[in-house]
């Protein structure tokens, strides 16, 4: 009885050691070949996906994952990338073998490398000036990510509106379909904005002022080298330190308060560069 359940044993180890052999020489043809192939996570951990393809049990990092799916989120945030990995638990996948050594027990999958000659072509069919519709992926304090057909693309801060934005979260939010300017092209990603699709209310409102004016505006920053001043929603202007009475040693700190409205006169404005300059209307002696 006893020698055959050993007999049963050894057959198992070996029925498992033959499955792992085929499973690492599927691997290691799939690797030579570079087709792609169909995974499905099993687990998920900060670092990316656990998939085990044929047998033998391997990883797809975070930084292997395509545009579409890899976890746009701010850095500091680590419970919500996991939850975005743990979302692709289960999901079909497809992915190339980028890396595998069987005594190291390494098997590295990408599924960026899966999708890359479908991105080639769909890059050269996109142009800079090009309107394109995409879903945002991650708000990060600098901007959003956008899914734009498997092709990621970035809405920096400053192209997300006409205003001033603090917060890019205020604007938009994962998993909202917005439609955005091309900008620029990179060999992988593309630049975006979605103010230059909208009317640029500067434009309107600059008509307002001219040289000479004497104007109400709310300070809003305060720097070494003078303050910005908010004339209007679209319109902001700056008061250099030298245009407040004592020449460039006066210091802005103690002539303004943030958020307090007080009297300029607009000395120039120059449309092309979007400036306006001030002076302070009570210039101290």
């Amino acid at each position: 009885m006893v020698d055959s359940e050993l007999d049963n044993g050894y057959s198992l180890l070996s029925l498992r050691k033959a499955a792992k052999d085929r499973g690492w020489e599927e691997v290691a043809t799939k690797l030579e070949s570079g087709e792609i192939i169909d995974v499905s996570p099993y687990d998920a951990n900060r670092g990316g996906l656990l998939v085990e393809y044929e047998g033998v049990r391997g990883f797809l990092p975070v930084s292997q994952l395509s545009a579409e799916h890899y976890p746009r989120v701010g850095s500091s945030d680590k419970d919500e990338i996991l939850q975005r990995l743990n979302s692709l638990v289960g999901q079909t996948l497809k992915v190339r073998i980028l890396d595998s050594d069987r005594k190291a027990n390494k098997l590295i999958f990408s599924e960026k490398e899966a999708v890359k000659e479908g991105l080639a072509e769909r890059f050269e069919s996109i142009k800079i000036g090009d309107t394109v519709t995409g879903v945002v992926t991650g708000v990060v304090d600098y901007g959003a990510f956008v899914n734009v057909d498997g092709i990621e693309g970035l809405v920096h801060i400053s192209e997300i509106s006409w205003e001033r934005v603090n917060n890019p979260s205020n604007y938009v939010k994962v998993g909202q379909t917005i439609k955005a300017k091309v900008i620029s092209i990179d060999k992988d990603r593309l630049s975006l904005s979605m103010k230059q699709l909208l009317e640029d209310p500067w434009l309107t409102e600059i008509e307002k002022f001219k040289s000479g004016d004497k104007v109400e505006g709310t300070v809003t920053r305060i720097t070494p080298f003078g303050a910005f001043v908010q004339l209007s929603p679209a319109v902001e202007a700056l008061v250099h330190v030298s245009e407040l009475g004592g020449g460039n040693d006066a210091d802005p700190e103690k002539v303004f308060t943030l958020n307090e409205r007080t009297s300029f006169v607009v000395l120039e404005i120059d449309k092309e560069n979007r400036k306006i300059s001030l002076s302070l209307a009570d210039k101290k002696k």
